[in-house]
């Protein structure tokens, strides 16, 4: 095992809708534990790309140190099996560990683990004795895995030695103290102002008193000339000390900018479909056509005002089941299935399987909304926080993962349904975004089928029933059991 630093030089990363990071240079110790946090699309899985050498798109160098070994993980693992997004990943961690790598890097590590996974996956990454670089939202992660965090913030990767609460915390103290200072200096500036208008007024009378006296012969001609001159200098040098203070207030202004906050205000549209069952499954079986059945004897109901959690361990058939709903013809379904019509259910995978990545994401929701012009989809897309010309003409190949989450939802909200199927939305979705999501959800006047193994989100959206997936079986929860557990 090499104990040498990563040297990185010069790093930077531009597309042709926007730039990520400029000039990122700096040492990394052998042992390091670094987090790399920042808004979606600002650059943190391409960094950790380059990183792992698997990216020509980033500018500089990155020099590891000779003979060291690579393990990486990607966020979004590409596996035509059926393997669930939880078996995939830890597949690919096991791998990743088999090589016994000194640097070890992993691309939203928790995303799809259920609860007995992570807390392996958790302990894994406090015995790892080598480097570790990993890109996450997971709060957990971050406070209790990580000594130093590399956060891309407005183009600029800013290194931190702490966890992540006390970089939150430096975080608020510093946005604080800028608030104060950018009150400070507005208070100068508007003084300054009122100076500069006084002065030209003072100014102003001056020069009317002194063309009063010379009209009037008070002074000699040459004592008037000398006067006037004076007089205008003297005035001349106030005003250009006034704007002068004035400009380098501006400056300082400009340059305690505070980061812009952005946060989106996207709605989904439900159609309310009466009362009755909305899905109805009874003695459902699932199998794969070369595999043994999957589910059995499932009972589903799902009303039309109703929001319905499955939970289950990895690969216990959650999105099996989501997939049979969404007439998926790789599955063999047996029982009595009164599902509603492909039109009428929004779908969000794991794996962003509604994208298609030579699309741009304008065509993305004009092929969802036809009728719609481009400035209609131009209004649509600038909810999801998609803005610039440059965001809008983007592939979908190009976009992070948390971005393509919200193009997903964009494509969602471009119509009107009766059932909303989402399969582990909060995976790679900034704090922002994710917290619209629940407020959307909150609102959403539909049915709501969802898959997560993320607790605080299932009761932040109001979840009214759980089922459980247990070997092969579909359970319902009752209270009283929900409540002692």
């Amino acid at each position: 095992m090499t104990h040498k630093p990563i040297i990185i030089r010069d790093l930077t990363l531009s597309f042709p809708h926007k730039t990520c990071f400029r000039s990122f240079s700096i040492q990394v110790p052998h042992g390091s534990r670094i987090a790399i946090i920042g808004r979606n699309g600002s650059g943190k899985s391409s960094l950790l790309q380059a990183l792992a050498g698997h990216t020509t798109l980033i500018e500089g160098d990155v020099l590891l140190p000779p003979g060291a070994r690579i393990g990486y993980v990607p966020q979004i693992i590409e596996d035509g099996s059926i393997l669930s997004g939880g078996t995939r990943l830890k597949e690919a961690i096991t791998t990743a560990l088999s090589a016994e790598p000194d640097i070890l890097l992993l691309d939203e590590p928790t995303n799809h683990l259920d609860r007995h996974n992570r807390q392996g996956l958790l302990r894994m990454l406090a015995a790892f004795g080598g480097t570790l670089i990993i890109v996450s939202h997971d709060t957990e992660l971050l406070r209790h895995r990580v000594d130093t965090l590399w956060h891309i913030d407005n183009t600029i990767i800013k290194p931190f030695s702490g966890n992540y609460d006390h970089y939150m915390q430096q975080r608020r103290l510093a946005r604080a103290s800028i608030e104060q200072e950018i009150s400070r200096l507005g208070r100068q500036k508007k003084e300054t102002h009122l100076a500069l208008m006084k002065e030209q007024e003072r100014a102003k009378k001056s020069n009317m008193r002194g063309e009063k006296s010379i009209k009037e012969r008070k002074w000699p001609t040459i004592v008037s000339d000398e006067k006037a001159r004076r007089a205008i200098e003297t005035s001349g040098r106030k005003k250009a000390a006034i704007v002068d203070k004035k400009t380098d207030l501006v400056e300082q202004l400009h340059d305690l900018r505070l980061p812009e906050v952005i946060v989106p205000k996207f709605a989904i549209d439900g159609i309310k479909s009466g009362v009755g069952s909305l899905v109805s499954i009874h003695g459902g079986g699932l199998a794969y056509h070369t595999q043994d059945y999957v589910l059995r004897n499932v009972e589903l109901q799902i009303s039309s005002l109703e929001r319905i959690a499955v939970t289950g361990d990895n690969a216990s058939g959650k999105s099996t089941l989501i997939k049979a709903i969404m007439a998926d013809n790789s599955l063999i379904k047996h029982g009595i299935w009164q599902i509603p019509q492909l039109r009428d259910i929004g779908y969000i995978d794991q794996h962003y399987s509604t994208l298609l990545p030579e699309k741009s994401v304008a065509q993305t929701i004009a092929d969802v909304a036809p009728q719609w012009d481009h400035a209609m989809v131009r209004r649509h897309l600038n909810d999801f926080l998609f803005r610039k010309n440059e965001e809008v003409m983007a592939l979908v190949s190009q976009l992070s993962g948390g971005e393509k989450a919200r193009l997903s939802l964009a494509q969602i909200a471009a119509k009107r349904i009766k059932l909303l199927i989402l399969d582990e939305i909060t995976n790679n979705v900034d704090l922002e975004t994710r917290t619209h999501i629940i407020q959307v959800l909150r609102a959403f006047p539909g049915a709501i089928l969802v898959i997560s193994h993320d607790e605080d989100f299932l009761d932040d959206i109001n979840i009214d029933g759980r089922y459980h997936i247990n070997n092969g079986r579909l359970s319902r929860y009752i209270p009283s059991i929900l409540n002692s557990i």
